[in-house]
């Protein structure tokens, strides 16, 4: 299985921009059942400044400045990635510690694969505390279940729930606004599960990445395709990280690529910056196609 992204994002200026400088994270990283082939990024006009590194939790980013005037900027990033690795969560894999046996390992082992997990465990900025979303995930989360058990339930409740709507929230809407309007994007999906899972004490992440453009004969074509995708990763002690995909309503498979991974949108946005100009309008255009190599 290889896939090549294409993810190009437009602005358009109404006014000149006497400077640009960026943060993007638009190259795919390293994961379980991935590899990067290849990958590129390409800016226009071509930026005075350009550094990739690799961030805390090991995620491609890069920087860039523009200090030339510019009405357009145009940030193209392009990769070839091999999933033939990635494998799908089995029935023996399904059959989980209790989550109240994980919570208990969060909080008192020393192992340091463990160790590594408590951060996400706790609020971040963009999923704070909530008691309402805490009652809602606890009537999944009954004693003794299974944990994966509980994941797959509180993703399909989710899923149920919520209506995948673009441009019925922003990205400032929280995890509360996204349960109390009923409805969002992948971005809110993600963030409601996290903050359910957390709730309970158990640790999740954030996932920035894409889906695969064309679905395979005979699947449906999945909610979120056209643009970058998110999704979230929970922490299983015996096993390892799993991906589940609440805007869809499944386990992540070999139709989903990783980019990025943090504690919320904020730390792996696809692409932040800061602009010089005295344009009050700008108009963004984004186009994103994920195929088959």
């Amino acid at each position: 299985m290889r896939l090549r992204v294409f993810h190009r994002t437009e602005y358009d200026y109404e006014s000149p921009v006497s400077a640009s400088y960026g943060q993007l994270y638009l190259l795919p990283r390293r994961a379980v059942g991935q590899e990067v082939v290849w990958s590129e990024l390409r800016i226009e006009p071509t930026p005075d400044s350009y550094n990739e590194f690799l961030d805390f939790y090991g995620n491609r980013a890069a920087n860039f400045s523009v200090s030339s005037s510019h009405r357009r900027l145009t940030i193209t990033a392009t990769s070839e990635i091999d999933l033939t690795g990635r494998s799908i969560i089995s029935d023996d894999q399904f059959q989980s510690p209790t989550w109240e046996a994980t919570v208990q390992a969060l909080k008192t082992s020393d192992d340091p694969d463990i160790l590594e997990t408590r951060e996400f465990t706790f609020a971040s900025p963009l999923i704070p505390k909530s008691e309402a979303i805490s009652a809602y995930a606890f009537s999944t989360f009954q004693p003794g279940r299974g944990l994966l058990a509980c994941v797959s339930e509180i993703t399909a409740r989710i899923h149920a729930d919520l209506e995948y709507q673009p441009g019925s929230t922003s990205l400032s809407t929280t995890p509360d606004d996204a349960l109390s309007l009923r409805k969002g994007v992948c971005q809110d999906f993600a963030h409601l599960e996290i903050a359910c899972l957390r709730s309970v004490g158990l640790a999740a992440r954030y996932v920035s990445g894409y889906l695969e453009t064309t679905p395979p004969p005979g699947e449906e074509r999945l909610q979120g395709a056209d643009a970058s995708h998110a999704w979230l990763s929970v922490f299983v002690p015996t096993i390892g990280w799993i991906d589940v995909d609440p805007t869809n309503n499944c386990f992540v498979g070999t139709r989903h690529i990783c980019t990025a991974w943090g504690r919320d949108y904020g730390d792996v946005s696809p692409v932040k910056g800061v602009i010089f100009t005295d344009a009050r309008n700008t108009a963004m255009t984004v186009r994103v196609d994920v195929d088959h190599v």
